[in-house]
Parts: C-alpha cells; structure tokens; sequence
C-alpha cells in the first residue's frame, strides 16, 4: 500500500513526483485552496487565473495537471476541485471531511506509477488529517493479483510493473505536525481502517474459484492469529450437528461447503459488546431459482458483508478500541445440483422456527437468521447485520446509498449519522408491519418471501424474526454500494468497494467512548 507520512517540508524545496493542491469554485472563478499559499506564491498569486485559463473550475472531482514553477525540485503541480468554498455554504469550519477524502482519492489515482507526491490540501487539525489519508489511501487501491502473470499477491507489485503503473508509492502529508500525538493518531488510524478496508476490498474482487467458504473462513483464521482476535470456524459437520438448517440449506448445493466463523475481538477493559454479523455468499447463481444470463456476472460480490464484517472487527483490535466485537461470517455458496435446496422445500433453523423456501434466490437471509440467533445467544447489547441482500434496495436507493432498518428508531438514526459522519451515503427505512403477513406460509412459521413491492423491507422483517428477544438491532442493506461496476470515482475504484467497513468500525468507536446508547 501507500506510504503515508507527514511533513512540515515547504513544497519548493520537497523532492516528489507531484505537488498535489486543492482548488474550489467561487463566486468569481477558480480560488486556490488554503495549504498551497507557497504555490500560489511561486506563480506571482496569479495561479487561480493560470488554472481558469486551462479549464479548470474547482468543480469536486476535477483535476488539472500543470508545470510545478522554477525552483521547485517537483516538476508537477496536480490541481484538485474541492467544489464550493466553505464560505459559500456557510461552513466555519473548513473544508468537510468527505471533500477532503473525495479530492485526495481523485489526487492518488491519478499519480498511479508515481513513488511520491506531497499533498498540501487544506488542513485544520487532525480530521483533515485523517481525511486526506483515507482518501489517499482508498484512492491508490488497485487489484492485481491476476493480472501479468502474478502468482499470487505477493508478486501482483511486479506484475502491475510489467502490466502497467503502479499504486502511488509515497504521499507526504504537508501540513501535519509529525510530532503532535492528535496528527499521529489520525494517520495511524487512517492507516489501520484504510488497510482493511482494502482487505475487504481484495476479498470482493476475488475470483469465486478462488474463495470458497472454507478458504474465506482460512484467511479470516490467519488474520485473526496476526491480531490477537479469538476464532472458531463451524464447517458443515458441526453446522449440521448445531442444527444450522439456514446456513446447511444454502449451502447444500455446492461442492463447496458452507462455514459459520466467529470472530471475537475483547479488550480488558470494556463493558459493552457489539455484534457483527455478514452476509458471506461467496457465489451466488440463485440456485434452482437460477438468475438469468445478465444477473449473475458479478455475484462474486455478494459476500461484501462478510468482507465488511471481518474488515471491521480486525480495525477494532487494531485500532484497541475499549469494546467487546464479535464478527459473525456465514459464509456459503448458492449452486444449484441434484443437492440443492429446492422451492416449496422447508428448512428448520438455528433458531427452531421453520421457513419454506419460496425462492432460492432469497438465500441471503437465511444464512443470515443463522447467524443472526448464533449472535443473540452472547446477548449483545447490539446486533448490526450488513448484506449485498435485495435488488429492491437498488431500485429504491441506487447504486451508492445503502438502506437502514432497525428495531429501534433511536439506533436506527443512530448508525444513519455514523455512516453519514464517515461519507457513506445511507438512508433510514421504516419496517411495515403490514409486510409481515405476505410472509405467512400454510406449512412453516415463515415463508422466506413476501410482497413483492418493498421487497427490501420484507427481508428485514424476515431478519428481525431471528434476532432475540429485548436485543437492539440494525440491517444495513449494502446491495447498491457494495460493488462498482461504472468508473471509479473519489475514492472508490471499480469492482468492490468495502462498503459498511467505515460505518461499523465507527459503531465500535461510538460505543467505546460510550455515545451510543
């Protein structure tokens, strides 16, 4: 990954590939951002006219490339646009955090192939800080382990050499103070979060050949040993002892069988538990209920929560945040085959209630209602499920915005502003009760499906009948953003994008520091 480091160099003299500097659009015209003053000093204050004569606005997301000035040992200056000034939408402090991560994600894929550039974006204190390094960071992510020739991921740098530009190697954050404890502690936790974002991200873009259950379950294994995070892996002899109908049904069809893992992250000191649980639909064709040509190119996604899960709960124990986390993966694959789950067949689950399987496709929730009463069994004092769950949810909020349901309005605004404090677009949903009864069934306590119209809010109303009595719980329907199938933009690049890691890891924050309930 990108080196991340912070200096109080002035940009003339830094040796870099790049200067990269933020411009907003004003009232008049393009205005140079706070941060770049020695740049500006160096084009004669006349830098705003030179950047306007190129094209360039401020816009958010725009980006002009220009000679660095004489004596600069840069020989680039990379324009970035912040969109409006601060001013301009009444803000007195600075520069929104998202601008910030936004602009310097743009910055750090466009300098793809360079080893470093100085970022002197605006900086007012450690937010600012950790902003620019998230999207410093999440900006430069590439994956490229199948491409030219890489082996496996440890030769992918190599291979990227010879296929074409490598990550970004180096950004120096000028503006930061290396020596204040406040800066230091937002790069570490930039870095730390950011890290296993893109572990999850790698985890989504995975080919499904080469993530299977058992090898997900693997590899959270090895990264729970590197972090001191306590693992236990049910694979489908213990499944099937355990009485895990949901998850076994599932995953019945596949030669791949299916895992359940628990990862606990604990800290001596804390008095609050949370409970993660993922969606870990490692393929997903819709097994006898078989999607057709169209629908399931990219459905190797559709363990992005399982991906956000682990990401988060590995973050907490990097981070050491003073809060009990538990990840719950229900990991499986959906094939159909002479084994598969058929419809009209009725499985028993974890829980003891029963559910006829109407559709095959709707297998998400059912591995999740496994999951779901394995992690109200410990009691939590919350339970946030996330899952790539329903198209509905897409139709409904588009391709960057996820939806959350909860059983609690307090929560539910709750996680809706810690989303929306980390720059992951979110919604609250309501749960009708009138859906609950077109999941009624003449042969099981729950049919797995129910009015087709508000199909999202139907499956939340089938989660909810798994989570235990009296336990606050959110769903975080991440089917839109969890997968980008247009051009990258900001900072999210194409193919899988980590959605729901920021949100939760921020869940965990809030209850370490005891403002969430």
């Amino acid at each position: 990954m990108t080196a991340l480091t912070l200096s109080t160099a002035a940009a003339p003299g830094l040796r870099a590939d790049a200067i990269v500097i933020g411009v907003a659009k004003g009232a008049q015209g393009p205005v140079v951002a706070p941060g770049a003053e020695a740049v500006d000093k160096a084009y004669d204050g006349k830098l705003a006219g030179v950047l306007e004569t190129l094209g360039a606005s401020g816009a958010e997301g725009e980006l002009t490339k220009l000679p660095a000035p004489a004596g600069f040992k840069a020989p680039l200056v990379v324009a970035v646009g912040l969109g409006a000034q601060p001013d301009d939408k009444n803000a007195e402090d600075g520069y929104d955090a998202e601008v910030l991560r936004k602009a310097a994600g743009v910055a750090a894929r466009a300098l793809a192939g360079s080893k470093k550039a100085a970022f002197a974006l605006p900086v007012d204190g450690p937010g600012a800080i950790g902003a620019i390094g998230e999207g410093v960071l999440l900006g430069a992510y590439s994956f490229d382990v199948y491409k030219g020739g890489a082996q496996d991921a440890k030769n992918a740098k190599n291979a990227k050499a010879k296929n074409g530009k490598a990550p970004l190697g180096e950004a120096a954050l000028l503006g930061g103070k290396p020596r204040d404890a406040a800066h230091k502690g937002a790069l570490a936790r930039a870095t730390a979060v950011s890290e296993e974002l893109n572990r999850a991200r790698d985890l989504i873009n995975m080919p499904p050949n080469d993530l299977t259950p058992a090898i997900f379950a693997g590899l959270a294994q090895t990264a729970a040993k590197e972090h001191g995070i306590k693992v236990q892996v049910l694979d489908d002899k213990a499944l099937t002892k355990g009485g895990y109908g949901g998850i076994l049904g599932v995953g019945g069809g596949s030669a791949a069988t299916p895992r359940l893992v628990k990862l606990s992250y604990t800290h001596p000191k804390a008095d609050k538990h949370l409970a993660f649980v993922g969606k870990g639909i490692t393929y997903d064709s819709g097994g006898i209920s078989l999607k057709p040509a169209g629908h399931n190119e990219t459905m190797k996604c559709d363990m992005s929560g399982a991906a956000a899960v682990f990401a988060a709960v590995v973050s907490a124990a990097r981070l050491g945040l003073e809060v009990n986390v538990t990840g719950w993966l229900a990991l499986a694959e959906n094939m159909p085959s002479g084994s598969a789950v058929r419809p009209g067949d009725v499985l028993r689950m974890y829980s003891g209630k029963t559910v006829e399987v109407l559709n095959t496709d709707a297998e998400g929730r059912l591995v999740l209602a496994d999951a779901l009463w394995a992690a109200s069994q410990e009691n939590p004092d919350a339970i946030v499920d996330v899952a790539t769950l329903t198209g509905a949810m897409m139709l409904a909020l588009g391709s960057r915005t996820f939806g959350v349901m909860a059983n609690d309005d307090a929560f539910r605004s709750a996680v809706h502003e810690a989303a929306e404090e980390v720059g992951e677009p979110a919604w609250p949903m309501p749960l009708p009760e009138h859906l609950r009864k077109g999941m009624e069934s003449p042969v099981a306590d729950i049919a797995n499906m129910g009015e087709r119209w508000g199909g999202g809010l139907v499956a939340g109303l089938f989660l909810r009948e798994f989570v235990g009595e009296g336990i606050t719980w959110a769903h975080l329907d991440i089917a839109g953003p969890a997968f980008n199938e247009s051009g990258p933009f900001g900072y999210t690049p194409k193919g899988g994008t980590g959605s729901a890691v920021r949100t939760l890891v921020r869940l965990a924050e809030l209850t370490a520091e005891g403002d969430l309930g």
